[in-house]
């Protein structure tokens, strides 16, 4: 049994929540926790809790990024040569759209 935690307002996080999700949902959690900088445990909770995901730029950050972006590449080569564009695809490059946008943000809010 894993140890209870405190969240960001001093409350002890000792409830269970679980569900099941397909191994492709699974791999699409996996890609936004990765990008976000998150635990899987506060990027979740803050989704189901319509909370911002602020993604604090890190080295962990930027080679998850550098990944995906190197994933992306290769499924836009595959579908010059004639594949199709699936809509997990369209959906990573969309999040990563939006990380880079607020990374860049964050350097710009001197204006």
């Amino acid at each position: 049994m894993s140890a209870k935690n405190l969240d960001n307002c001093n409350r002890w996080r000792n409830k269970t929540v679980a569900f099941r999700v397909s191994p492709e949902e699974n791999e699409q959690i996996d890609k936004a926790v990765r990008l976000s900088g998150l635990t899987k445990q506060d990027y979740i909770t803050r989704r189901l809790l319509c909370q911002d995901v602020v993604v604090q730029g890190n080295p962990r950050v930027y080679k998850a990024l550098r990944n995906e972006l190197a994933a992306v590449l290769t499924e836009l080569q595959r579908i010059a040569a004639g594949g199709s564009v699936d809509n997990e695809l369209l959906d990573t490059i969309e999040l990563i759209t939006v990380i880079l946008g607020g990374l860049k943000g964050d350097g710009e809010n001197g204006e």
